[in-house]
């Protein structure tokens, strides 16, 4: 499945990553934000979607993948998946029926995950 970003990005969500997948994402006019694997090979310079990918895959090595993450965008996927795990620690599913109470619910749980964040994280030093 592939899901068409802002920015004309595509990122990958649950696919494994082929030649076809970059050659669709690039007939779009996108560029793909797809994380090479750690044991990636380089690819045959046959094709944009091969130049394109060995390109990132350049990037990744030499400067690393925490900095390609973030040069990305890729990080903040990663970001968001942590929110709503965090949301969903209060419970799967909205137990209100009616819409306005569903939207308190949700306001209360916001809330909550907002206050929590305004305690702040917690700092981790180096002993030596």
């Amino acid at each position: 499945m592939i899901e068409f970003v802002q920015n004309r990005h595509l990122q990958r969500q649950m696919i494994a990553l082929t030649r076809r997948c970059h050659k669709a994402i690039i007939a779009r006019g996108g560029t793909a934000i797809i994380p090479i694997r750690k044991n990636g090979r380089p690819w045959k310079d046959d094709c944009p979607a091969a130049r394109d990918r060995n390109e990132t895959l350049r990037a990744t090595r030499h400067y690393g993948r925490a900095f390609w993450k973030r040069w990305t965008g890729y990080h903040a996927r990663s970001r968001a998946e942590a929110k709503m795990r965090c949301l969903k620690a209060f419970g799967e599913r909205i137990t209100a029926r009616d819409p306005d109470r569903q939207t308190a619910e949700i306001h209360i749980r916001v809330a909550l995950i907002n206050r929590f964040n305004a305690l702040g994280t917690a700092e981790i030093v180096r002993v030596t």
